[in-house]
């Protein structure tokens, strides 16, 4: 298994978008159903057009985990491919056509922070702690969080799966992205002064004191979303005052304050479905990523779907994959049987995940 991305051969690279996509229409003829795309929502339009399946993170995963095909081609990002190696007991091969294709909110969460940061919260007399990873993290995050009597979550289902954890346990400790959790846990009615702390892994405690630590129930670890980042208040206010009748909604990885004053808020399969049942001539600002809400605007000319962030909101990382990636893996595999960009996770680690993953699946 290859560890870094390779430059395409010429024979691919020199293609025009035309003769790609006429590769990639060709090799999946020719693979039939021994192949199958999955294209998460923030893939390119060139890359979506090829894709058997597309969807957000959890419908991804079941998709994977239920194929019965022999080659499953994650046009995602790295922890996605992960999972569905997993979850398909590494008997498949699953490929990533852009080793590149990473996410920067995962490697916010480096599993040997988040162990000794356990190890800390033990020390200082914390008990009954349940960790939840967001699953935009590591293959390793989610071992551990498994092999800790944890759970993953996606952004559809961290309601469900928070609640779970406070059933059985006395802190939930929640990663990588603090405003997932947080954004859910107080529309779930906690309080974010009572109720959460925010854990900087760089400091004793993650910046704070015993007594604080052992009193709050939701331990948010210092992690973002550089995209839902780029979403201000700012841009909120200044809509409402331009045009008054746009709905604003935005995914729970912005900041509280902009899910606080924004009209609805939610997974992306919520706003998808959101948008696809609102009347015609409505108007909507979407707090997401940009090829997400621009795929929206031409799939509903009926209405008007623009950015909440008037700029650019691209996921580079996502954006890494590009049609000509998917051309190489697909034609190696159908005129050479060759395979790329393998991704593999080591036995102990897909045991361990696939207990949170497990639990998760029980609850959703």
């Amino acid at each position: 298994m290859q560890s870094a991305q390779v430059p395409l051969p010429p024979h691919i690279a020199n293609l025009t978008d035309l003769e790609a996509h006429a590769v990639v229409t060709s090799a999946k003829a020719k693979l039939g159903s021994s192949v199958v795309v999955l294209g998460h929502h923030y893939q390119q339009d060139d890359v979506i057009a090829h894709a058997d399946f597309t969807g957000d993170s959890l419908k991804l995963a079941r998709i994977a985990r239920d194929s019965t095909a022999e080659n499953i081609i994650f046009c995602g990002v790295h922890f996605m491919a992960e999972a569905a190696d997993m979850l398909t007991g590494g008997k498949r091969f699953v490929s990533l056509p852009d080793l590149g294709a990473g996410c920067d909110m995962a490697d916010m969460a480096e599993v040997r922070d988040v162990q000794d940061s356990w190890n800390d919260a033990l020390k200082a007399g914390a008990q009954d702690i349940i960790p939840v990873t967001y699953i935009n993290s590591s293959a390793a995050l989610k071992a551990f969080v498994g092999k800790n009597g944890g759970i993953i979550c996606t952004s559809s289902n961290a309601k469900a799966v928070i609640q779970w954890a406070l059933e059985n346990g006395s802190h939930v400790f929640f990663f990588p992205d603090q405003h997932l959790g947080r954004n859910v846990a107080k529309g779930m009615g906690l309080d974010v002064s009572s109720d959460m702390l925010l854990w900087d892994p760089k400091k004793p405690l993650g910046g704070n004191d015993k007594a604080t630590l052992l009193a709050k129930k939701i331990w948010l670890w210092k992690g973002h979303c550089p995209v839902h980042a780029l979403f201000s208040v700012h841009q909120v206010k200044k809509i409402r005052e331009a045009a008054p009748e746009t709905t604003i909604i935005v995914h729970p990885e912005c900041a509280m304050e902009i899910v606080d004053i924004s009209d609805m808020w939610g997974s992306t399969d919520f706003i998808i479905k959101t948008i696809e049942a609102a009347a015609a001539g409505s108007k909507w600002a979407v707090g997401t990523e940009k090829r997400l809400v621009e795929r929206l605007a031409k799939q509903h000319p009926d209405k008007t779907i623009t950015s909440l962030n008037p700029f650019t909101c691209l996921c580079s990382t996502m954006n890494r994959i590009s049609l000509h990636n998917l051309a190489w893996v697909l034609e190696g595999l159908a005129e050479r049987g060759e395979r790329y960009n393998q991704i593999s996770v080591d036995q102990v680690t897909a045991q361990n995940s696939n207990l949170a993953l497990g639990r998760m699946f029980d609850l959703s």
